[in-house]
């Protein structure tokens, strides 16, 4: 949570199962304990009400996989928040390969940054290999956080 704390994408919350039985939200079940303890969800415009789960990596217990010393935790909040650990604001948290790529659109045009976008997002689905997707996902939060203008917005 400390790594996220300043990032306004994401939100965690805790429910206390022994004290708070949510069993269901509006309707959506919610599964507590499928899959595992902690139960870990994420909730977004796409998912709805009723959220999706995260999708175990490893055999080892749940609370091992998400446990301190992996970073299966922080890649988890990071896809599913459609976020980065690097500002494009600041640079803090970047790697050089983010820089170059932060520089590179800071001068481009606001309809170049939203046409980018609109490009990435459209690879995201296709089939390739792990290391290259994130790199498309990373790209896409930078893009993100690029001020656009209001011809931009609209695209």
């Amino acid at each position: 949570m400390e790594d996220f704390a300043s990032n306004n994408d994401v939100t965690f919350g805790d429910v206390l199962l022994s004290e708070h039985q949510v069993r269901e939200v509006h309707g959506e079940p919610q599964n507590p304990g499928a899959g595992g303890w902690p139960t870990i969800r994420y909730f977004n415009a796409e998912t709805g009400y009723g959220g999706k789960p995260y999708d175990k990596k490893t055999d080892e217990a749940m609370c091992t996989e998400l446990g301190p010393g992996k970073d299966y935790m922080t890649e988890y909040v990071l896809e599913a928040g459609g976020t980065s650990l690097c500002s494009a604001e600041t640079g803090q948290g970047c790697g050089e390969k983010e820089l170059k790529y932060i520089e590179k659109f800071k001068a481009k045009s606001a309809a170049d940054v939203a046409a980018q976008k609109t490009r990435l997002e459209g690879m995201v689905d296709g089939k390739m290999k792990p290391d290259l997707l994130k790199w498309i996902k990373q790209r896409l939060a930078i893009l993100k956080q690029l001020p656009l203008g209001e011809s931009a917005k609209e695209l």
